[in-house]
């Protein structure tokens, strides 16, 4: 029985979780600029202050640290008072950084505005996942893989807008105007969103998950939950060393600026590869939530970042071809992006879904560690090339793969077994729904109605 999938609540439309996730979305589409059509504004910044291009991308390390690890607390923040006051803030702080950076003049103020956009971002990336795995407790991956590929896909919409303006109005010109839109479109979205009110109702599952619902303080207790955490940092490392250079890659290879034609249109071969890397981002992060709710978390995992080992790998020797620095660094995406459907939904599967949000937000301060590693890209490429870049994302990402299967599985096993067997001999009903790929268990999911 599915029931959650087949039944909704009576209602507003706006409390149907469907409808909920679409907005989540859209949130995510909209704030996704911050971090991906950054790499378009390096090289024009740098022309006109002269900073270095390690002094500007600085400021995508700051960014990226002030994202992630604030995210815990507004994961707090939303697990208390719900998303929409959170967004809103989220809104607020997204379109303030970039209007500001249509006005910096120093690296002082610039890396300011880093962290006002990290606390933007954060706030609407850890508000729209959090609530996405509360609305879908029998569909975490999907669920948080369709919001994830707003973040990823949405910036595939404009990178070609963005990169035609700085083209012909500036650099500042582009902050300021994509700054206003970003911001106003996602406070008007944020009066949309409401959490799930919960009640019990049994469905059936296929996936080993735990009822227990941790606390935040409770969950980092848990070495589980730190093997979880390495692996996030390794793949999200591997991911951003490679993500975040593709840009100075291209001109170093002398292929940024090669026509490249496709469906009657010709685009600098950077600006289109961005594109369809960004496509690539969005796709894979609901397609492998998908599969990782199929055929367990832990398998997708081994699968997909053994993947992206060999996708860096054949980047590292075919990439100075155009068609192959396209085709690897769309693969590169294709298998990056889903680290952020199914860590999240592996962590509720792990910890419970009360204080997913915070738990979630807690985990994916893996991302700013990981980003901590992203000037190592500009060390190793400086000393040993591209190519040094290249290896040692793909060593640490095949190795998290590996972890994954044959260390990170048995563990989270035992500690779901171990939590069920408290329960039994405690005298409670069992909290814990234990299952296979091969059979389905009863769980006691949630039916869900917004608040």
């Amino acid at each position: 029985m599915n029931a959650i999938g087949q039944r909704s609540e009576s209602g507003p439309f706006w409390t149907n979780r469907w409808f909920q996730l679409v907005v989540g979305m859209l949130c995510m589409a909209l704030v996704a600029n911050l971090q991906y059509a950054w790499t378009l504004f390096v090289a024009p910044m740098n022309s006109r202050h002269h900073w270095g291009q390690a002094e500007i991308q600085l400021a995508f390390s700051i960014f990226i640290l002030t994202e992630t690890w604030l995210v815990p607390v507004e994961g707090w923040l939303v697990d208390k008072f719900g998303p929409r006051p959170v967004v809103a803030g989220g809104a607020v702080c997204a379109g303030l950084a970039w209007v500001i950076n249509s006005y910096v003049t120093t690296l002082p103020m610039l890396y300011v505005s880093a962290v006002i956009a990290g606390i933007g971002a954060g706030g609407v990336y850890g508000t729209c996942v959090g609530n996405a795995l509360k609305w879908f407790p029998d569909r975490r991956g999907l669920a948080a893989g369709l919001t994830a590929a707003g973040f990823g896909a949405g910036a595939a919409v404009t990178v070609i807008p963005i990169a035609n303006m700085i083209t012909r109005s500036g650099y500042e010109h582009t902050f300021f105007f994509f700054g206003v839109l970003q911001g106003v479109s996602i406070l008007v979205l944020s009066f949309l969103l409401v959490k799930p009110v919960t009640r019990p109702v049994a469905v059936a599952g296929r996936r080993l998950v735990s009822r227990v619902d941790y606390t935040p303080g409770q969950m980092v207790k848990q070495p589980v939950f730190w093997v979880i955490y390495i692996c996030f940092v390794a793949v999200a490392a591997g991911g951003l060393m490679a993500t975040a250079q593709i840009g100075p890659i291209a001109k170093d290879w002398g292929l940024a600026r090669i026509p490249m034609t496709v469906f009657g249109m010709t685009l600098p071969l950077l600006t289109l590869t961005l594109s369809i890397d960004n496509i690539c981002n969005g796709f894979t992060r609901p397609l492998c939530g998908f599969i990782s709710d199929k055929i367990g978390r832990e398998n997708a995992m081994f699968l997909i970042f053994v993947g992206e080992g060999l996708a860096l790998l054949g980047m590292m020797q075919f990439g100075t071809n155009p068609y192959a620095f396209m085709t690897f660094a769309a693969l590169i995406f294709l298998f990056w992006g889903e680290i952020f459907s199914i860590f999240p939904a592996i962590c509720a599967d792990t910890f419970g879904s009360k204080y997913a949000a915070s738990n979630a937000g807690t985990l994916y301060t893996a991302k700013g560690t990981a980003a901590l590693l992203v000037p190592v890209a500009s060390v190793l490429s400086a000393t040993g090339g591209w190519s040094a870049v290249f290896i040692a994302a793909a060593v640490i990402t095949i190795a998290a793969g590996v972890s994954a299967k044959f260390f990170l599985a048995p563990m989270r096993k035992r500690l779901i077994e171990q939590s069920s067997e408290a329960s039994n001999e405690a005298g409670n009903e069992p909290n814990v729904t234990l299952a296979t790929n091969t059979g389905a268990g009863m769980s006691h999911w949630s039916n869900q109605s917004g608040e």
